[in-house]
This record gives C-alpha cells, sequence and structure tokens, in this order.
C-alpha cells in the first residue's frame, strides 16, 4: 500500500495552531489599572469621603481603612469621625475632644464619635440633641466605660435620633439612658446599676416618650422608640421603665454563663 504524500505531512504543533486563537484572548486579559478598586480609586477625595460617610462606622468604615493608605486617611479623617481621647496631649488636633460632652457640644447631625479605650469616661446628664453615633473604640464593650455618678438623673438624655455601639454605661443611682425622643438603637452594649439598698430607684433604661411632644419635622419620618439588640442589662429594679406612650414589645433572651444577653423594642402598640 503507497502512502499518500499529503498523509506524510507534519501536523502543526498545538502551539502554532492555537497561537492565533490564543492572541486576542491575552489582549482582553484586564490589567491591574482596569480592576473595580482602580475605578474608584480615580474619585477625588471629597467623593470617596462622601461615599465612605454612608458606611455603618463598625465594621465597614473600618475595614474600608486597612485598603490601602490613601483610604486610611479618608476612612479616619475628621470630617467622618469625632474622637474622645482623655490622654490625647494635643487637643490642637482637629476632631479630637478630652470628653464625651465636648464631642457632643462640637458634633454636627450625623456625626459619629468614637470613645477611645481603656480607664473610663465620666458622663452626667448629657443631652443629645442630635442624630449622632457613639461607638467604643476596644474589642469589647468592657474596653470603653462611661460612669455615671451617684447624684445625676442619668448618664446620657437622649432627645433625637440616636446610636450607641459598644459601650459599657454604668449608673450608681438613677438610669443609665434616659430617653425623651427619637429612635434610640443600642447594640452590643452593657448596660450596669449598681447594687445597692435603693435598687428600686435605678433602672437602665427609661423612656418618657408621648405622642403629645411635638416632634420636629427631621423626626417625622422616624418613629419614638428603643431597639436593643445583643445588650447585657444588670441591677436595676426592671430593665426598662416607661412612663409615656411606648410599650415593651417583641423581647428575647439568650442565657450565657456569667450574663443574658437582650433583644428587645420598645415603641408604639
Amino acid at each position: 500500500m503507497e502512502l499518500d504524500p499529503d498523509m506524510l505531512q507534519m501536523k502543526p504543533s498545538i502551539a502554532e495552531e492555537d497561537k492565533g486563537k490564543w492572541k486576542p484572548s491575552l489582549k482582553r486579559r484586564a490589567s491591574p489599572s482596569s480592576s473595580p478598586l482602580s475605578h474608584i480609586n480615580n474619585l477625588d477625595d471629597g467623593c470617596l469621603m462622601h461615599i465612605f460617610s454612608f458606611l455603618s462606622p463598625i465594621p465597614d468604615r473600618y475595614n474600608t481603612a486597612l485598603v490601602c493608605n490613601r483610604w486610611n486617611y479618608l476612612a479616619c479623617h475628621p470630617r467622618l469621625w469625632l474622637r474622645v481621647d482623655r490622654s490625647a496631649k494635643d487637643l490642637s488636633e482637629p476632631g479630637v475632644f478630652p470628653s464625651i460632652e465636648a464631642a457632643v457640644s462640637a458634633a454636627r447631625p450625623g456625626d459619629t464619635i468614637l470613645v477611645s479605650a481603656g480607664g473610663s469616661h465620666r458622663v452626667s446628664n448629657i443631652q443629645i440633641k442630635k442624630p449622632i453615633c457613639l461607638i467604643g473604640a476596644g474589642e469589647l464593650p468592657d474596653d470603653t466605660m462611661l460612669i455615671c455618678s451617684r447624684g445625676s438623673d442619668s448618664a446620657l438624655e437622649l432627645l433625637s435620633t440616636c446610636k450607641l455601639a459598644n459601650l459599657t454605661v454604668k449608673a450608681e443611682l438613677g438610669c443609665c439612658l434616659l430617653h425623651r425622643r427619637g429612635r434610640l438603637t443600642i447594640d452590643g452594649c452593657i448596660l450596669q446599676c449598681e447594687s445597692n439598698p435603693l435598687d428600686y430607684l435605678s433602672c437602665p433604661i427609661v423612656s418618657t416618650a408621648t405622642s403629645s411632644e411635638v416632634i420636629t419635622s427631621s423626626m417625622k419620618n422616624n418613629d419614638d422608640g428603643v431597639f436593643v439588640s445583643q445588650t447585657r442589662i444588670e441591677g436595676g429594679a426592671k430593665a426598662v421603665l416607661t412612663s409615656g406612650d411606648l410599650s415593651l414589645q417583641r423581647v428575647r433572651v439568650i442565657y450565657a454563663r456569667t450574663s443574658l444577653l437582650f433583644w428587645f423594642d420598645v415603641q408604639h402598640t
């Protein structure tokens, strides 16, 4: 049997055969400069800070600070955070305050105040009349302690929408939080009323909000209420005392080995 000369021709190698096919796909491969991160990095600092302002401070805004040096600078910029640091030597630094009261006074609506961990911060009848967020800077709520001394009605008096997170609030007498109006969110905190013979006068949370209160136009879309999640409550006659129109609802409790964690709402029925 004779072999056809055409059958003796060498078949091109796979590399040669596919050379033309793979070239276009190599050209289409995304370069590092075209990644999604590079696109957002083309925005100027003002635009990025405006985007960061919509993120929840912890964990989202905290995580953005870990991306790169530029994002770290912008995520920690005083325009996005106010800091309370009793040990700060240079109080002329923008956004740094020696006390919670000073930070609350300087805060603008929507600001977040980061309270330094370690030691304790003295608070007494501090009125919060604008929507702000107070967050403890420690890993655990125990790391950031707000102490209300005997003789004060409350540690914090809330007259506007506010969020508290990762904080411990202690009261010797009176209450930890006095809620007058607005939407109060308490997330991952510890509220403690110290044990004493006058326990019946103490209460971690007191709400006096009523429907007859004058509500500003900025609050019309937000019903008054207290919303508690994953929070330890200790001491006092009861966890919540209401003297207004709000009532305790949707209570859930997890029994841990050394404490109780509460989830509940206090709002209009």
